[in-house]
């Protein structure tokens, strides 16, 4: 149910311009973070 209402939220923002654009900032910005957090782990 979780999974569906992510798709739908993500449908409806990539519906605008400025949603698109905060779908990719936020993806930017979470596989950064995931990728520091990996790095971490190997140290």
């Amino acid at each position: 149910m979780k999974k569906f209402l992510k798709v739908l939220v993500v449908r409806r923002l990539a519906a605008t311009p400025i949603g698109l654009v905060a779908l990719g900032v936020g993806w930017y910005l979470g596989r950064r973070h995931k990728k520091r957090r990996d790095e971490r782990a190997k140290h």
